[in-house]
C-alpha cells in the first residue's frame, strides 16, 4: 500500500492519507456506463446524439443505449424512461469475471450491501452500494459494436469519444476516499487546506488519467455530473454551436474554460431533464509508480477558474439524485467562490 506522510502541522488532521492499495485481490479497470431516467427519450435522443455527439446502439424495452464514436462496447450510457429525473447507477468494468466474485467479497466486508443482477447487454452483473448509499453496477464484458472513429459521416456535435469519469457530492469526502483507494483506485489529486488532509474534494483513477471518479464536499450522495472525452478543443466549440441552433442554448451551463485539476478543457450542459453532462478534451497521464497525488489548497481559485470567471452556484449546488437513495448533509457545507459573489465583490 502506498501512503501520503502526515507531516504534523495541522493539529486537526495528523493521519497519513492513503495513496492506493496495489493488490485488492481484484481489478477494476475503468468507468464504464451510467444509468439514468429521463422523462422524454426523444428529447434527450436528439440532445445526446446531436449535441453531445454519440452513437445509438440500441432503442428497446423504454430505453436507449449509447456508445462513444471510438467505443466498442455496447453502451456507455443508458436512459430509461421514467417519472423523473434520477440515476440509477455508476457503471464499472473489472478484468475477468472471477474479478466480481472477489469484488461481492469485498463490499460484503466492508458491511455494504451486494448481489448478482440480470442486466440487458451486459455480461454477470454485481450490483452493490458504497458506505454512502451511492448504487454502482460492475461487469466484466459487454457485446461488441463496430467502433464508429472513422466513420465521419457519423460524427456529430461534440464527437464524444468515450465515457472517462464521473464526480459525485457527498457528505464525508475522506471516507470515500479511503473506500475506493481500499479497492485499488488510486488517489491522483486531492483538495484540502494547505498542510493538511482535511479532504474537499479527491480525484480517484484505474486506468493512467487522473479520474474514473471524484467526490466532492456537498450533500449526498448525488451525481454531480459524467464526462466523456472530446477529440479536439473544436468540438467543444461545435457541441455549444449546435445545442444554440437546437434550442439548448440555456442548457450550456459552464464554460468553454480550463480545469486547475487535470488541465482539461471542457465545457458542462445540462440535457433536457437536468442531468449535468461534460465535454473534455485532454488531460495528463498518472501511471509511473512514484508519481505522488497532486495537493491543491481550496483558498486557491485557480482551481476552478485559472482564468475567466467562478461558477454559478447552481453549479456547485444542483446534482442528480441516486434513484431511491437518501440525501445527507456535510458536517461542514461548502463555500465556494461563486458567481454570484464575485460579482457582488
Amino acid at each position: 500500500m502506498s501512503w501520503v506522510p502526515a507531516n504534523g502541522k495541522n493539529q486537526k488532521v495528523r493521519m497519513s492519507l492513503r495513496i492506493t492499495n496495489h493488490d485488492p485481490g481484484f481489478r477494476i479497470t475503468r468507468a464504464s456506463h451510467v444509468v439514468l431516467t429521463v422523462r422524454d427519450l426523444a428529447a434527450s435522443r436528439q440532445f445526446y446524439e446531436k449535441v453531445i455527439g454519440l452513437i445509438l446502439t440500441a432503442e428497446e424495452g423504454g430505453a436507449l443505449y449509447f456508445r462513444g464514436v471510438e467505443e466498442a462496447c455496447h453502451h456507455s450510457l443508458v436512459l430509461r424512461k421514467g417519472e423523473g429525473a434520477a440515476c440509477a447507477r455508476l457503471g464499472l468494468r473489472v478484468f475477468q469475471d472471477e474479478d466480481l466474485d472477489r469484488l461481492k467479497a469485498f463490499f460484503e466486508a466492508h458491511g455494504c450491501r451486494a448481489a448478482w443482477a440480470e442486466v440487458p447487454h451486459q455480461g454477470r452483473t454485481l450490483h452493490a452500494t458504497d458506505p454512502a448509499g451511492t448504487p454502482l453496477e460492475f461487469c466484466a464484458t459487454m457485446p461488441v459494436e463496430p467502433r464508429m472513429i472513422t466513420k465521419f459521416t457519423r460524427h456529430a456535435g461534440g464527437s464524444a469519444l468515450r465515457l472517462d469519469h464521473y464526480q459525485v457530492l457527498t457528505p464525508e469526502v475522506r471516507k470515500a476516499c479511503e473506500f475506493y483507494t481500499a479497492a485499488g483506485f488510486r488517489l491522483s489529486e486531492h483538495i484540502a487546506p494547505a498542510d493538511t488532509f482535511d479532504l474537499r474534494g479527491a480525484f480517484l483513477q484505474r486506468k493512467g488519467n487522473p479520474h474514473d471518479i471524484v467526490f466532492f464536499n456537498g450533500a449526498g450522495p448525488r451525481l454531480h455530473h459524467f464526462a466523456f472525452l472530446a477529440p479536439e478543443v473544436h468540438h467543444l466549440l461545435n457541441a455549444c454551436d449546435i445545442a444554440g441552433e437546437l434550442g439548448y442554448g440555456a442548457s450550456v451551463e459552464r464554460g468553454p474554460g480550463r480545469h486547475g485539476p487535470g488541465h482539461a478543457m471542457y465545457v458542462y450542459m445540462r440535457d433536457p431533464d437536468g442531468h449535468r453532462v461534460e465535454l473534455f478534451n485532454t488531460h495528463y497521464q498518472i501511471m509511473d509508480i512514484e508519481n505522488e497525488p497532486v495537493a491543491w489548497d481550496p483558498s486557491d481559485h485557480k482551481i476552478s477558474f485559472p482564468w475567466g470567471l467562478p461558477a454559478r452556484q447552481a453549479w456547485f449546488d444542483e446534482a442528480t439524485p441516486f434513484e431511491g437513495v437518501a440525501i445527507r448533509e456535510p458536517q461542514m457545507k461548502p463555500k465556494p467562490l461563486t458567481l454570484e459573489s464575485y460579482l457582488a465583490k
